[in-house]
């Protein structure tokens, strides 16, 4: 099991340049990182955690160029969204800067997407909350199809455009490696539909195995299986490892450099503890 570090790259905590550096000097696998376009002030979608929502979800910096900038001082661990809101995105920009930094990266993106808990954040982008999962399935397929094909063209209910040019083409092929965030039979009636993974939060270890078993039960492809946020707990590692996953992320508090290299050094050294 590939073990990374999952965190909310902020404004006021360490910068993206020295932490993707630190985070491949210490032999992470992968960096992945949240996205939040805006915090509406209204707040009637309440966090999912219970509480107050944290400060962090108010000052986050954008996926892609938090992950163009760690591409660019890095040659080896993969370039995670975790997740895309990609029904607050527009298909085509949203293709073309996930090939960027495929190109940019030598082949390290990974696309971790879903549809976000924050009614109101959706709604500011013009997005029905009823008709959201419709619109995520469109805009994966609409993705897809730039990607792999030239002149590339998908005609749906919510995303439609004619013959068109993209480039650049990601390097890794057919496409980056697409994991669909979610906890509900949506969720895995969406990872069969698209042959995608799932980037699953922390759940308890029972309700992941359900989870786990009804997706395949109805997948044809091998689903890989990540997480985002992973506690720093080895009994709860070696339980995930069992169901499967193939990569989790261990979650870095958003602190200052110094605090955060430090936080680091001792995740770094409880996973060596671990693999003995």
């Amino acid at each position: 099991m590939k073990f990374g570090i999952s965190t909310f790259v902020t404004d006021d905590g360490i910068d993206p340049v020295s932490l993707a550096r630190a985070v491949e000097e210490r032999g992470f696998e992968s960096l992945v990182v949240a996205e939040h376009t805006h915090i509406p002030a209204s707040r009637e979608s309440p966090y999912p955690m219970g509480g107050e929502l944290p400060s962090i979800y108010y000052r986050t910096l954008d996926p892609f160029v938090t992950l163009a900038a760690a591409a660019a001082v890095t040659s080896r661990i993969e370039l995670f969204t975790g997740i895309a809101l990609l029904i607050q995105r527009d298909p085509i920009i949203t293709a073309k800067e996930a090939a960027s930094i495929d190109l940019i990266s030598g082949g390290r993106f990974v696309f971790g997407v879903g549809a976000g808990w924050n009614i109101e954040e959706l709604r500011h982008h013009g997005t029905d909350p009823k008709t959201r999962g419709a619109l995520l399935d469109e805009r994966i397929e609409a993705i897809q199809a730039l990607w792999t094909t030239e002149p590339a063209e998908y005609h749906g209910r919510f995303v439609d455009f004619d013959s068109s040019y993209q480039r650049p083409k990601p390097v890794q092929k057919p496409h980056p490696p697409i994991y669909i965030g979610g906890d509900s039979d949506a969720t895995v009636k969406r990872i069969i539909r698209h042959e995608a993974g799932w980037i699953a939060n922390p759940l308890p270890v029972d309700h992941l195995a359900k989870r786990i078993g009804q997706i395949r039960d109805g997948a044809d492809h091998d689903v890989p299986l990540a997480q985002f946020g992973t506690p720093d707990d080895p009994d709860y590692w070696r339980a995930v490892e069992d169901l499967g996953f193939g990569q989790v992320a261990l979650l870095l508090p958003t602190k200052p450099l110094d605090e955060s290299l430090r936080l680091l050094d001792k995740l770094a050294a409880h996973v060596a503890d671990y693999r003995g």
